[in-house]
């Protein structure tokens, strides 16, 4: 049984990774707010990452960052506070998790981390400019640390496209919409949080021990795929 640290575990894909990792092994859970479920190998701590000081963690194997943010509007409407807000939430917030828990990582059995990009970092999308810039530097962090911490530590990313939550539901938010974001994929479909969470759970495992500084698209065809 490992013991894994996921940062936004209350909600859409975090709280996909939660469940999916309680069934074998024990869970610690940071967001702003508890998720739902309950178990015996979960702990929770309410903690704003952001703005809060960061609890102390006795041990952990892997860790997971999940905030994200979805602030979509034309160039000339997004203000250099969107820019900023966009950046902390994505690349600093995840800067000040490794920063703290690095050092019981390090002394964790075959240590993993995970943090999460988007497709629109691979693929001009109009009105991603804020998201995007800031989903782009994840990605540059995820392969600087995947070089500093080789061997002890693995860091890998995960780019998404459109994923059933509730971070993105004004993108689903009636049936035409729906169809039209199926329509846009080759595959036909979107991402359910499911999905991304057995990914996510793959990653932090020995199966995936020899991969390292990797952007894994999990686009269904929409940034490598036309027909």
């Amino acid at each position: 049984m490992g013991k894994y640290l996921i940062v936004g575990g209350s909600k859409g894909i975090g709280n996909a990774i939660v469940n999916t990792l309680l069934v074998n092994h024990e869970v610690i859970n940071i967001s702003r707010s508890q998720p739902e479920n309950s178990h015996n190998n979960l702990t929770h701590y309410n903690c704003d990452v952001i703005n809060d000081e960061l609890p102390e963690i006795e041990n952990a194997d892997g860790l997971v960052y999940c905030p994200g943010s979805i602030n979509l509007k034309p160039i000339n409407r997004l203000s250099i506070d969107d820019f900023k807000n966009d950046f902390e939430i994505n690349v600093l917030g995840a800067v000040k998790t490794i920063q703290k828990y690095l050092p019981i990582l390090k002394n964790g059995t075959n240590p993993s981390v995970v943090f999460f990009s988007t497709v629109a970092s691979d693929m001009g999308m109009p009105f991603h400019s804020s998201v995007a810039a800031s989903k782009s530097a994840v990605e540059g962090l995820t392969k600087s640390l995947g070089a500093e911490l080789a061997p002890t530590v693995r860091v890998n990313a995960i780019a998404p496209t459109v994923t059933d939550t509730e971070l993105a539901s004004k993108l689903l938010r009636n049936d035409r919409m729906v169809e039209n974001m199926k329509e846009r994929h080759p595959l036909k479909k979107y991402l359910q949080p499911q999905e991304v969470a057995d990914m996510a759970t793959f990653l932090l495992s020995d199966k995936a021990a020899s991969l390292s500084g990797q952007v894994f698209k999990m686009d269904c065809g929409i940034t490598s795929l036309k027909i």
